[in-house]
């Protein structure tokens, strides 16, 4: 697949830079831009993402990293199977537990939530850092809710982390999944509540809360461009339905102007 000119290699981290040195120069150059590659389009563009993945990985299945990355962009794609057994070869090159809390989402893909809540209980856990740990939280409310378990998902996301008034990358997040379990269970007014904390966490546009606020809150944004084209095309087939024709008067004003002059030269005669 092409690759920019303007993308080197070297914006890669340097964690990741590390590991590829294993590699001859060339190759991990070419590797190292491809993982590049899947990191500025896994948002955007999810599938080319996956596609330079799959270039890195050919080139380089032997490195943790390019494994992770190759996990990362199917689980975009929600090739959850492809994902998961990514995952589960770049822990057993590199010894982490970080991915722990994606591989149990990637359960849930699958259709298997009582999977997920079983490595939510597994040793695991409890060597994840506190953003590791609120992720694995997340994803098991979620598995509860998979299994039509609403109050029990609500208990789960019940935590320190979200009664503290302090603000992490992962608050907004953990505060909305709370919100969006509250107003699944008909809790409406806490439901809206949260949503309002979620979105003061937010600074960066994470979550769609402001999008709940307003539609508990019953208002409705309609793209006034839209709307005016929409107006012009429902008055012009109005008008043919109703049979009326609409008069150019510009042209009966050139027709009046004309008489006007035959007029004057028949005095002048």
């Amino acid at each position: 697949m092409p690759i920019p000119p303007e993308v080197t290699g070297e914006e890669i981290d340097p964690d990741v830079r590390q590991e590829l040195m294993s590699l001859p120069k060339g190759l991990a150059e070419e590797v190292s831009r491809n993982l590049v590659m899947v990191a500025q389009l896994i948002d955007e563009d999810p599938e080319k993402a996956y596609g330079y993945s799959r270039v890195a990985l050919r080139l380089a299945s032997r490195v943790a990293a390019v494994r992770e990355a190759a996990g990362f962009a199917a689980y975009a794609t929600q090739k959850y199977s492809e994902a998961l057994a990514e995952f589960r070869a770049a822990r057993r090159m590199s010894g982490g537990v970080e991915l722990w809390p994606v591989m149990a989402d990637c359960e849930r893909g699958l259709s298997r939530p009582e999977r997920a809540l079983a490595m939510a209980g597994e040793p695991e856990v409890q060597k994840l850092d506190k953003a590791g740990q609120v992720e694995m939280r997340l994803v098991a409310a979620g598995a509860r809710r998979d299994l039509g378990q609403l109050d029990a998902a609500i208990v789960t996301l019940q935590s320190p982390e979200l009664a503290s008034s302090a603000v992490h990358p992962w608050t907004a997040r953990l505060r909305y999944a709370y919100a969006d379990a509250l107003l699944a269970a008909g809790r409406e007014r806490e439901a809206r509540e949260w949503f309002a904390k979620a979105l003061e966490a937010d600074k960066d546009g994470a979550t769609d809360a402001s999008d709940r606020l307003a539609e508990m809150d019953g208002v409705e944004f309609v793209d006034a461009f839209d709307e005016s084209e929409d107006d012009v095309e429902n008055q012009s087939e109005e008008s043919e339905e109703s049979g009326v024709v609409e008069l150019d008067l510009d042209d009966e004003d050139d027709e009046d102007d004309e008489d006007d002059e035959d007029e004057r030269d028949g005095d002048k005669g």
